[in-house]
């Protein structure tokens, strides 16, 4: 039996535009959920990014250690229902090269998959839009009266290569002509899995790491998309 090729993209600044921990953050902030300086601390680090007095990467951490610290004691409902108010709204403002991607990859009838470091809550509802064989995020422990204990069960960004690898051996798929599509580091551990990987709008780091290993880098700017091809310099 010819086995299945499979196809893993990270969601956050790869297919969503934005960050889909900060927009659940944000939701619990309005609901009070989440105290309404988590929100504070968060824009003003994004503010910070776009200024220039910080780094975008600064602010990704950010986004894991407030989510974390604050989750204890939260009622798993409330995340799944500020989830639900969140991806209606959201749900359209994706990039260009990955819905043409995962369009020609759906015609070639890749099993598609995302790894994702933002909650699994919010990433299970964003798949039922984007439809993809499977999807996985954070996962925080629940107990028996349906509240999370601050402690972490699944944290994907860890090993997003064992991921994919576990993924296609327990669906019996090839990585023979498979594609990854990421834009940090944390994703290169699933772009040196498969066979054609793609750097997409990369940061710094991920792009260092795709020259060196000659990746293809992808870069979408307002309604421009165009491939990289070389070392590009820094300036």
């Amino acid at each position: 039996m010819t086995k299945g090729k499979l196809a893993v993209f990270d969601i956050d600044g790869t297919i969503f535009r934005k960050n889909l921990a900060f927009e659940l953050i944000n939701e619990l902030a309005w609901m009070k959920v989440f105290p309404k300086s988590v929100r504070d601390e968060l824009v003003n680090l994004y503010t910070k990014w776009l200024e220039n007095k910080g780094t975008y990467e600064e602010y990704r951490q950010a986004l894991v250690r407030l989510y974390f610290e604050n989750l204890k004691g939260c009622k798993s409902e409330e995340v799944i229902r500020a989830a639900r108010i969140v991806m209606p709204f959201f749900k359209d403002r994706t990039y260009i090269f990955a819905n043409n991607l995962i369009a020609e990859l759906r015609k070639k009838k890749y099993h598609i998959i995302a790894i994702s470091g933002s909650p699994s809550e919010i990433v299970e509802e964003y798949n039922k839009y984007l439809q993809f064989d499977a999807a996985f995020g954070s996962v925080y422990e629940v107990n028996a009266k349906g509240l999370y204990t601050g402690q972490a069960v699944f944290e994907p960004t860890k090993h997003k290569g064992h991921v994919a690898k576990q993924y296609a051996m327990e669906n019996n798929l090839t990585l023979a002509e498979s594609y990854g599509v990421g834009d940090t580091e944390s994703d290169a551990d699933f772009l040196e899995v498969v066979e054609n990987p793609i750097a997409f709008n990369p940061n710094f780091n991920l792009k260092t790491i795709a020259e060196k290993n000659g990746w293809r880098i992808v870069v979408e700017k307002k309604d421009v998309i165009y491939e990289v091809t070389g070392c590009v310099k820094i300036i």
